[in-house]
């Protein structure tokens, strides 16, 4: 069984690696940054929700503002993931 503090501890690990890059254009920087914190804040709500701290309809309008970050990140990626097809495709 996973201890909730190694838990803890490889949530924060893998939150640092996936910071954004100084080598990403800004706006591609500030969409990263935009997305990690409607993620923390769904955590912060989830977790307010489990300890009875946060009222339910908090909960749920940011587990609504996190689907549609979520939404929008899954059709950047599809988007950037078609354009590397075709370049893919194209005759050297």
């Amino acid at each position: 069984m996973i201890s909730p503090i190694s838990a803890a501890s490889a949530y924060n690990n893998a939150r640092a690696s996936v910071a954004p890059s100084e080598e990403l254009p800004q706006g591609v920087v500030n969409g990263i940054s935009d997305f990690a914190r409607v993620m923390e804040q769904v955590d912060t709500a989830a977790t307010g929700a489990m300890k009875g701290t946060t009222e339910t309809h908090e909960l749920v309008q940011s587990i609504a503002r996190a689907e549609m970050a979520m939404d929008t990140v899954v059709a950047i990626r599809d988007k950037v993931v078609e354009a590397y097809q075709e370049i893919m495709r194209m005759p050297v």
